[in-house]
């Protein structure tokens, strides 16, 4: 069984995403990894260069003309996909925020291996944890999704989906995946809020497109506020990867959780229950078949 990693990463630097942690985690579970950098405004290429020699770097432009709802980060994950050579029989994709726990590596090695000769299975569905605000806490409400996937047959009908969030195959079906008992820790909405915010204005440039200009005019943050932002959490008391120990001891931001809010909406509140008692959870967006 061979595998490749596959990710794509612009001005990671610049906007504090722990995109070394992430590649790290990953390293272990692959015989190489592709990344797609795009053109950055910091260094963000030469500390990629400088992680391990099993990290291939496919140096990209980013086509302008297509951010819009983020399709431009869809484009760059394929061309990083396409550059995986026929003989992988997996491709493992993890985005510059994301980072798997070594205590999950047997059971996704084990799964890789369980369904490498089932051709039924387009791909392995993970579990996530979103933090918010500080290492110390998970985001609780209702949207943040709770499935995704993250490994998919090197099959070459596969293409990422929208703004990367998942993957289809040609011409335009849902994969077909198992759910394996691990977890991605999602790291996007901890870091410096100054650099945190930046990556905010460049998401509104990226997704808006036309509108954006209007809509960055409007805000006059220059550093995200963790504490105004009412985001219901909950306590992590788990273990964090040992590749982020490091980041996890410089965090220099304070974060205190508002403990009297527990809901985003009424609506929230009753799609939680719902999901917490009956295991259905009403509307929940689902990019795959689970079989």
């Amino acid at each position: 069984m061979k595998v490749c990693g596959f990710s794509f990463l612009k001005n990671a630097v610049k906007y504090d995403f722990p995109f070394e942690e992430s590649l790290r985690s990953l390293l272990p579970l692959c015989d190489e990894v592709i990344v797609a950098v795009g053109k950055s405004d910091d260094e963000t290429l030469e500390r990629i260069k400088s992680i391990d020699t099993k990290i291939k770097i496919l140096e990209t432009s980013w086509d302008e003309s297509q951010k819009e709802g983020g399709r431009v980060y869809a484009l760059e994950t394929d061309k990083a996909f396409h550059a995986i050579p026929s003989a992988y029989d997996w491709a493992f994709y993890l985005q510059g925020d994301e980072v798997i726990h070594e205590k999950y590596y047997p059971a996704i090695r084990h799964s890789m291996q369980e369904y490498l000769n089932q051709p039924k299975v387009d791909g392995l569905l993970f579990n996530y944890k979103h933090f918010f605000g500080s290492y110390d806490y998970v985001g609780a409400k209702y949207s943040w999704y709770r499935r995704e996937i993250r490994i998919v047959r090197n099959n070459k009908n596969i293409f990422s989906y929208r703004d990367a969030q998942g993957f289809r195959k040609k011409p335009n079906e849902k994969l077909r995946v198992k759910l394996i008992d691990a977890f991605i820790y999602h790291y996007g909405w901890v870091r410096n809020p100054a650099a945190l915010q930046q990556k905010i204005n460049a998401n509104i440039s990226i997704y808006q497109g036309n509108n954006a200009e209007a809509q960055l005019k409007e805000m006059s943050k220059a550093i995200y506020d963790y504490d105004t932002a009412n985001e219901p959490v909950e306590p992590f008391t788990e273990t964090h990867p040992a590749v982020m120990q490091k980041r996890i001891l410089q965090q220099n931001w304070p974060f205190e959780p508002n403990n009297n809010f527990k809901y985003a909406s009424a609506k929230d509140k009753l799609k939680r229950i719902v999901g917490k008692y009956t295991g259905w959870y009403i509307g929940e967006y689902k990019n795959y078949k689970k079989i």
